[in-house]
C-alpha cells in the first residue's frame, strides 16, 4: 500500500487549511477573469464593493471552462498564447450567465468552481466525526493516510479480522474513506483487504457507500454573495456521520469481509494460459494504463511468477505503491477490487490473450 503522510501531519494540515479556506456562493456576473502575459489566471469577485482577486488552481481552471462551456484545451491553449481572448471569452459568458456558483477558496486561491447545490462535506468535519468511531475497531491501525490536491484518504486496517489465502498468505480487513472537498468525487466508506506478505491493499469499491455532494439551493438574494458559515449545515452532518458509523462498522464485519476474501481466493484457480505480455496489455487497454504502468504491472506479475488471475491481481496492486501520484496509486489499489468482480468470460479474455 502506498505510504502517506503521519496522522499528526493530517491533523496540523486539515487544522491550519480551517484557518484560511472560505467558500461563497457568488452570482457569475459579479466574477471577472484577469490573465496575465506569463498565463497565470486571476479571478475577481465584486463583494462589498470591493473586488478581490484569487488565483486559480488547474483544478478550478477546468471547472471553470466545463461551466461556461469551453473546451478546455482551447481554454488553456488561450491561456498561454492569447490571455486577453480568454478573458474575453470568460468574462462575456459570465455576464451572461445567470447561474449561481459555490466557489471555494484556500490559501487565497480559487480551488473549485461548482454547483450552487453542491452539498459540502468537509475533510475537517469528517475526520472529527469519524476518526473517534474508527479508533473503536478492535486493534485498528492506520496504514496509509494522505491529503492530496483533490482528496483526503484514511485507509485502516483491523487485523483482527483475518484470513489465509494460502499457506501463509494472509490478508486482513480493513477499510478506507475517501472524501473531495473540490467535486473530485463522492464521499465513500468502502471495504479494503491488506495482503500481509507485500503489503498489499484492494479496495472493494462495489461494497462501500457512497455520498453524493448534493443539497438544497441556498435561499438567498439573487444578488448577493453568500459566505457559508461553519455551522450552516451542522444538523445534516450529524445525520449523515451516524450513517457512516453504520458503514464503517460493517465494512470491516467479518461476513463482508470474507464475502470479498473468498471472491478474490477464487481468482488462483484462474491459469493464465495465453501470453503474460498480452494478458497486461489487454489489461491496460481495458483499464486505460499509460505505457509505465503497464511495465510496471507486467514485471511485478513476471517476478513474482504466479501467472494466475490472483497473481494478476497482486501484480496489480502491488505495483500502486511505485507510483508517486497518492490518488493514482489509489485507483490501482481500486483495479484490484475491479478485478476479483470480474465474470468469467472477461477473465477469459484476459487469461487467453495471445
Amino acid at each position: 500500500m502506498k505510504t502517506g503522510r503521519t496522522l499528526s501531519s493530517l491533523a496540523q494540515e486539515l487544522l491550519r487549511q480551517l484557518g484560511t479556506k472560505q467558500d461563497m456562493i457568488v452570482p457569475s456576473p459579479l466574477m471577472a477573469c484577469r490573465t496575465d502575459a506569463q498565463g497565470d489566471c486571476a479571478l475577481t469577485i465584486a463583494a462589498s464593493g470591493a473586488a478581490a482577486p484569487y488565483g486559480i488552481t488547474h483544478l478550478a481552471r477546468r471547472q471553470l471552462a466545463d461551466k461556461l462551456k469551453i473546451p478546455f484545451a482551447y481554454f488553456e491553449r488561450m491561456r498561454l498564447d492569447q490571455p486577453d481572448l480568454l478573458d474575453s471569452n470568460i468574462n462575456t459568458w459570465l455576464q451572461a450567465d445567470g447561474e449561481r456558483r459555490l466557489i471555494r477558496t484556500l490559501d487565497g486561491q480559487v480551488r473549485a468552481v461548482l454547483s450552487e447545490r453542491y452539498r459540502r462535506l468537509d475533510n475537517y468535519d469528517l475526520a472529527e466525526n469519524v476518526l473517534p468511531i474508527l479508533q473503536r475497531l478492535p486493534e485498528m491501525r492506520f496504514e496509509s493516510v494522505e491529503l492530496t490536491e483533490t482528496k483526503m484518504y484514511l485507509k485502516v486496517v483491523t487485523p483482527r479480522t483475518r484470513f489465509e489465502m494460502a499457506p501463509g498468505d494472509v490478508v486482513q480487513a480493513g477499510l478506507v474513506i475517501m472524501n473531495s472537498e473540490v467535486g473530485h468525487g463522492t464521499l465513500s466508506v468502502q471495504p479494503l483487504l491488506y495482503r500481509l506478505v507485500c503489503s498489499n491493499g484492494l479496495i472493494a469499491a462495489d461494497h462501500g457507500l457512497r455520498k453524493t455532494h448534493v443539497g438544497r439551493i441556498q435561499q438567498t438574494e439573487e444578488e448577493a454573495i453568500t459566505v457559508f458559515r461553519d455551522d450552516t449545515l451542522a444538523a445534516d452532518d450529524k445525520a449523515f456521520f451516524l450513517k457512516v458509523r453504520d458503514v464503517v462498522e460493517a465494512a470491516v464485519s467479518e461476513a463482508s469481509f470474507l464475502q470479498i476474501a473468498h471472491k478474490m481466493q477464487k481468482t488462483q484457480g484462474i491459469a493464465l494460459t495465453g501470453d503474460p505480455v498480452k494478458t497486461v496489455e489487454v489489461l491496460a487497454n481495458r483499464y486505460t494504463l499509460n505505457e509505465t504502468e503497464r511495465a510496471g504491472v507486467l514485471r511485478h506479475l513476471v517476478i513474482e511468477g504466479d501467472l494466475s488471475g490472483y497473481g494478476l491481481v497482486n501484480a496489480v496492486t502491488h505495483y500502486s505503491q511505485e507510483i508517486d501520484d497518492y490518488d493514482r496509486a489509489t485507483e490501482f489499489e481500486a483495479l484490484g477490487g475491479k478485478l476479483i468482480e470480474l465474470a468469467a468470460s472477461e477473465w477469459k479474455g484476459l487469461a487467453q490473450a495471445t
